[in-house]
């Protein structure tokens, strides 16, 4: 299944980006900058880029040894992706935040989780359903060229946006993301239940 589409590279990049929430992540780079000091954006963009390439490649494979089929674990990410929208609209919070990691700040939990986390692997396996390997690829590194321009630019970013354009943003791309997580589940679910 290698038919490369720019619509589906266009629609992956979506969700991807949507997932990642780079921009709805600034505040956290900024905590950390304070912490740490210093953050690679290098470093940080090659790792995620890295284990999301990974598990785009190997993550079926790894469902096979567990026993799970791409369209139930579709099914099963759309739910994850439903309660992040949720917390991005409603700015509630459903899942625990665990203690940063300081030293390794770069990479723990800069590159995973909050990049390259539960909610991007989830969505790269619910595309893998729908989409070829491809467009998710490319997909993917065109987020990762933009993680890593946010990367080099939050401060500036952080001033040009303000708090109240950062919370507008997260907002937008949460219903974005609400859509994505009903369209996901309903088109997998039938599929299942046939």
């Amino acid at each position: 299944m290698l038919s490369f589409s720019w619509a589906e590279v266009g629609t992956a990049s979506m969700v991807l980006f949507a997932v990642i929430d780079i921009i709805g992540s600034i505040p956290i780079i900024i905590d950390l900058k304070k912490k740490t000091g210093k953050i690679s954006p290098v470093k940080t963009t090659l790792v995620a880029t890295s284990i999301m390439l990974a598990f785009l490649i190997v993550g079926e494979q790894i469902l096979g040894v567990i026993g799970v089929d791409v369209r139930s674990f579709a099914v099963a990410g759309s739910f994850i992706l439903f309660f992040m929208a949720l917390e991005m609209v409603l700015g509630v919070s459903f899942f625990k935040e665990e203690e940063h990691q300081h030293k390794t700040a770069s990479i723990v939990p800069l590159a995973f989780p909050v990049i390259a986390g539960a909610g991007s692997m989830t969505s790269i396996i619910s595309l893998r359903a729908e989409f070829a390997m491809i467009n998710i690829a490319v997909a993917i590194i065109i987020n990762m060229a933009f993680v890593h321009v946010v990367l080099i630019l939050t401060k500036k970013l952080e001033k040009l946006l303000g708090e109240g354009g950062i919370a507008v943003l997260r907002k937008v791309f949460g219903i974005i993301l609400l859509a994505i997580a009903v369209k996901l589940f309903s088109s997998n679910a039938k599929l299942l239940f046939a």
